[in-house]
C-alpha cells in the first residue's frame, strides 16, 4: 500500500470486487479518451481469483481518497523491453478529478517502481487532446518524446498517442527523501 496526503494506492481485495466492477464498467465515467469496451463481471472475478490482478505482465491498484472511497485505478504493465514499464490510470469518479489525486498516485507509483525494480524507463501514452493526462505527466517529471501516429483505436476511431517518458537518471536527479518516503521534486514552468 502506498499512502499519500490525498490518496492511498492499494491492491484490489475480494470485498472491492462489486464496487470495482460497477465503477470499471460505468461508461459514463470513461470520458472521450477511454475505450467503451466492457468486461464481463464473471471474467473480472475469475481473473481476480486466479491472480489477484497481479502478474509479471500487469499490476492493478485502486485509488482511495482520504475518506476511503474508491475513486480511480492505476496500473503498470509490460512495455517494449524488459527494463521499461508503461503506466495507465483512470479516474472512476468524475467528481474526484482535478484535486491532484491522480498526480499524487502517479508520483507514488513511479517512486515505488524505481525503488523496487530495475526498470530504467517509465512511459505514459495519451491522446494528444487529453490535456488533463498530459498535465499529470508534466507534473510528475515526464518528458514528451513525440507522437505515435495511429497508435490507439478508441470509440471507433484510430487516434494518435503522445508518448511521455521518465528515465531512472531523471527520477534520481529529482528525487529526495522526506519523512514518509521519496518524493519527486520537479520544477514546473510557470504556465502549469
Amino acid at each position: 500500500m502506498l499512502k499519500g496526503s490525498l490518496c492511498t494506492v492499494r491492491h484490489i481485495v475480494s470485498t472491492d470486487l462489486d464496487t470495482y466492477i460497477s465503477l470499471y464498467n460505468d461508461l459514463s465515467t470513461r470520458g472521450e479518451f477511454f475505450s467503451t469496451q466492457l468486461r464481463a463481471p464473471e471474467n473480472i472475478r475469475q481473473e481476480f481469483a486466479k491472480t489477484g490482478m497481479v502478474t509479471d505482465e500487469r499490476e492493478h491498484f485502486l485509488l482511495e481518497d482520504t475518506t476511503g472511497n474508491i475513486v480511480g485505478l492505476i496500473s503498470h504493465f509490460k512495455s517494449r523491453t524488459p527494463i521499461c514499464r508503461e503506466i495507465g490510470y483512470r479516474m472512476l469518479v468524475p467528481a474526484a478529478s482535478g484535486r491532484g489525486i491522480m498526480t499524487e498516485a502517479t508520483r507514488m507509483l513511479c517512486d515505488h517502481l524505481f525503488m523496487t525494480y530495475a526498470y530504467n524507463r517509465l512511459e505514459l501514452l495519451m491522446d494528444p487532446e487529453n490535456t488533463g493526462s498530459e498535465r499529470i505527466a508534466q507534473k510528475c517529471g515526464f518528458t514528451c518524446e513525440g507522437t505515435m501516429r495511429g497508435g490507439f483505436f478508441t470509440r471507433g476511431t484510430i487516434r494518435d498517442a503522445k508518448v511521455y517518458s521518465l528515465l531512472r537518471a531523471e527520477w534520481e536527479a529529482g528525487a529526495k527523501f522526506e519523512a514518509g518516503g521519496w518524493r519527486l521534486n520537479v520544477r514546473l514552468p510557470p504556465e502549469l
